[in-house]
């Protein structure tokens, strides 16, 4: 029964589980060579197809899903190549070419960092070639950035990775990127080859970006100036250690991360503008997706970004093609995808925290939501057709509160588990914070996407409107989140007493999640108490408080 249900609503959960399971197998070790695992994984490929074909009930299935673990496995090896002979050597110099893949914003403009492949090495480290790094150069005085897409020569000192650090720490974020190298204390030593017209037209737009959003505001509040930055074109180094730490505390720190939250408001103003202009629909999703993912491309195109351009453009092509909604399905497809060609954002923090909670949503805050709402029904014996407008006004207001305490509370289930797994904080605080924060961030996302169009058009009496409105609504959430701090038990630190509760726990709690999903949330799941009985049980045994 759970299989047709499941199977019947999104059937591509039975190619992403069993790929996610072998990923995290290949993670744990090296149990059989790659050409194995690709040779396992095609035989079993050839025995599903036959099985399908001879209408051998359940082998098929069962044979795609060992297909799909045995290629998730030799993904992740593929994927993250250890050079093992390097995992007992010493820091040592080397000299190396670098493709520069990614550059991080920076505060500090003598400095440059990213991510880089390496295009030549020379000896005794030419087995590095082809391996992706962290890189962290100091600057000469005038000298400019390297940026994406650029081959430059640069001298540094070569630290190996671990093979699975912690996933709290910078190098557990390496190392979900498929990262095995830093080479830190370096510096450039020529250019091969500039970075192509693209990449430069980027970097031109993004300063163009930000000196937009600081047009008439910069001067008298720098400091929300710098969230506002940090919240539309994902510059988390403009805000102070200070703010840091307060989103932190709070829980709210994800809006700042481009991701979900803003691809999708931006989504939804693009297409409300372009609708304007009675196109057809399939030329408003075209249009609207080039500019989205010049946007998400322009920011630096991180993942978290480009993961919720690929969900935004899957439910948005549902609906041009007129093919039955099904959110769950459209966020299957977009994790598959995504899995087949960054296979390692699996073990990231975005993926888990953005698939997670939108996972969450689908299968739990949604019937949840809709269970509350029947129960709640305003002026039940008093018939629709005689409502007065207060009446419809204030049930839409009910409905509203409803739906947002549903999905504030479901959010914080996976951020209890996240946010201990990733950032070392218990928040409880989250759920009363992001009750308002949201929609205050929306608004924001939207005033930032009217000045940054205001200004792009010409228009900078539109650009500085909106950005004094945008800096007002951002003085509010700081001083509504120094408040909320203030209140007793908002945050904790906490840790897990094992490094494998976290995982574990996600994966408990996303399972009985959609076990009750597929059942209707009726039977032995009647009330939706599984999914918090297995936070509260982590919380309370799994975690180490102080």
């Amino acid at each position: 029964m759970i299989s047709r249900s499941l199977g019947h609503r999104a059937p591509l959960l039975w190619l992403v589980l069993p790929f996610m399971a072998g990923l995290a197998a290949g993670k744990a070790g090296d149990f059989f060579p790659v050409p194995w695992l690709l040779a396992g994984a095609g035989l079993a490929s050839a025995f599903g197809i036959i099985a399908a074909w001879r209408g051998w009930r359940g082998c098929w299935v069962a044979a795609l899903g060992v297909a799909m673990v045995l290629a998730g496995a030799a993904s992740y090896a593929l994927h993250r190549p250890r050079v093992t002979a390097w995992d007992t050597l010493p820091p040592r110099e080397a000299r190396l070419t670098l493709r520069i893949d990614r550059v991080f914003a920076q505060a500090d403009a003598r400095k440059s960092s990213g991510l880089a492949t390496v295009v030549h090495a020379d000896a005794p480290v030419q087995e590095l070639r082809d391996q992706r790094l962290y890189f962290s150069l100091m600057l000469r005085k005038g000298e400019p950035p390297p940026l994406r897409g650029a081959i430059i020569k640069a001298i540094g000192v070569l630290v190996t990775l671990p093979r699975d650090p912690p996933a709290n720490t910078f190098d557990g974020y390496l190392a979900s990127a498929g990262i095995n190298f830093r080479l830190t204390r370096g510096r450039t030593l020529a250019e091969v080859q500039p970075a192509p017209a693209y990449s430069r037209f980027c970097a031109r737009t993004l300063a163009r970006f930000s000196a937009l959003l600081g047009a008439g505001v910069e001067a008298k509040r720098p400091g929300l100036v710098g969230v506002l930055r940090a919240m539309l074109l994902g510059q988390q180094h403009e805000l102070s250690d200070e703010q840091n730490t307060l989103f932190r505390q709070s829980g709210t720190m994800h809006v700042f991360s481009i991701s979900g939250l803003h691809i999708a408001v931006i989504a939804a103003g693009l297409t409300a503008l372009l609708s304007l202009l009675r196109l057809p629909k399939i030329v408003v999703l075209l249009i609207g997706l080039v500019a989205l993912w010049l946007y998400v491309d322009i920011t630096g195109a991180a993942p978290s970004a480009v993961r919720a351009f690929v969900m935004v453009a899957f439910v948005q092509l549902s609906f041009v093609l007129r093919v039955p909604r099904n959110p769950l399905s459209a966020l299957t497809a977009s994790a598959l995808l995504v899995l087949l060609v960054t296979p390692l954002d699996l073990f990231s923090a975005s993926f888990q925290m953005s698939y997670g909670i939108v996972a969450a949503l689908l299968v739990l805050g949604l019937p949840l939501t809709d269970r509350w709402q029947a129960a709640g029904v305003l002026f039940r014996d008093l018939p629709t057709i005689s409502w007065a407008w207060h009446h419809h006004g204030r049930d839409a207001l009910w409905r509203t509160v409803i739906a947002s305490l549903g999905i504030g509370l479901v959010s914080a289930l996976v951020g209890a588990v996240t946010g201990v797994q990733f950032f070392n904080l218990f928040t409880p605080g989250a759920l009363l914070a992001n009750l308002w924060v949201i929609p205050a961030s929306t608004l924001v996302i939207l005033l930032g996407l009217v000045s940054l169009l205001s200004g792009l058009a010409g228009f900078t009496a539109g650009t500085v409107l909106a950005n004094h409105a945008a800096v007002l609504v951002l003085w509010a959430v700081d001083h509504g989140v120094r408040g909320n701090l203030q209140l007793p038990g908002m945050w904790f630190a906490a840790t897990f007493r094992a490094p494998w509760v976290g995982g574990t726990a996600l994966a408990a709690l996303l399972t009985v999640m959609f076990i009750g999903y597929a059942k209707d949330w009726r039977g032995w799941s009647r009330g939706f108490w599984p999914p918090f009985a297995v936070v509260a049980l982590t919380l309370i045994f799994g975690v180490s408080y102080g």
